[in-house]
């Protein structure tokens, strides 16, 4: 969790990067599935170790520890922030972003502690799906017919997860649902600061005001963490860091329209681990519900990533 909880965090982070640098030599389709295969594995293994945590420490300072111990990956970035020239306008985006993503971390830290893994990942592929109502309704983006088809079989793949009225919801259901938005949220605002600001200072800035909009609420109700505990929440950013890392290689290696679907692993890696090592029976229609929410996630990354080509052809045509 160091790049942005989208891309720095424990859920799945699925925003992805406006434009993607040129297949690094050697690269291709084959070598960026390998790296995101390896990301699907690293986050994974970031839940696992918050559920194995356990609630005794509170969500908020959980999470606050997990970012506070993370500010460390930043320092490589000092150079950058002090070469920002940060207006008014672009400090008050930032605080907005960090305010939406503290409050995304703490229900997603409270969620783990309450459902199965399998759950908590096969929710989170909701975000990327609210992002693309948000463009929509603050971007004037267009919402066309197929991506809101798209739109309601994801909502469709929720309710199969959630079961209302089937099953009784825990809060953690809940929570990951409004993780989801607030995540949401946080992308449409990187989304707009990715065109004004260097990337690494928008990086940077969300893991600062994130660990200071955590503070207080940690604060609210502190544990005393013992040093195994801390230990364990520095494995946390270590291997979140490093999957970030990995994401962006497969990034560079492939486009997204290839490494998108392999995001469903996820979901088999945390049904696989939550069975041999939390006793989470495996659940058929959570499966189910996150393969088509993950299906509508990535047919609207591919209708996206064709209409980028389409739009840059025509621009090369008309030059």
């Amino acid at each position: 969790m160091s790049d942005d909880f989208q891309r720095q965090t424990e859920p799945v982070a699925m925003a992805q990067p406006r434009s993607a640098p040129p297949p690094a030599e050697g690269a291709g389709p084959v070598v960026g599935v390998l790296w995101m295969v390896i990301t699907g594995i690293l986050f994974v293994g970031v839940t696992a170790v918050v559920k194995h945590l356990g609630g005794r420490i509170p969500a908020a300072e959980a999470a606050f520890l997990r970012y506070a111990l993370g500010l460390l990956f930043l320092l490589p970035m000092l150079p950058a922030l002090r070469a920002a020239r940060l207006d008014r306008r672009a400090i008050g985006l930032f605080s907005l972003r960090g305010a939406a993503h503290t409050l995304g971390v703490v229900l997603w830290f409270f969620a783990m502690t309450r459902i199965p893994i399998a759950e908590v990942t096969a929710m989170n592929y909701l975000s990327p799906v609210y992002v693309t109502l948000g463009a929509a309704l603050f971007l004037g983006e267009r919402l066309a017919a197929r991506r809101i088809i798209a739109v309601v079989c994801a909502l469709i793949g929720a309710l199969i997860v959630l079961r209302p009225g089937v099953r009784a919801l825990d809060p953690g259901h809940i929570a990951m649902l409004g993780t989801a938005v607030f995540f949401a949220m946080s992308y449409l605002v990187a989304k707009v600061m990715a065109d004004r600001q260097n990337p690494t200072v928008v990086v940077a800035m969300l893991s600062i005001t994130v660990t200071i909009g955590l503070a207080p609420l940690a604060a609210l109700n502190w544990v005393t963490p013992t040093l195994i505990e801390l230990a364990w929440l520095m494995l946390v950013a270590v291997l979140a860091t490093c999957a970030h890392l990995t994401m962006t290689l497969a990034f560079r290696a492939a486009p997204v329209t290839v490494t998108q679907p392999v995001t469903f692993l996820q979901l088999v890696w945390a049904s696989a681990l939550g069975w041999a090592v939390f006793d989470e029976g495996l659940d058929g229609w959570v499966i189910l519900g996150g393969v088509i929410i993950l299906g509508s996630v990535s047919f609207i990354t591919w209708r996206e990533a064709m209409m980028k080509r389409r739009a840059t052809r025509l621009a090369a045509d008309h030059h």
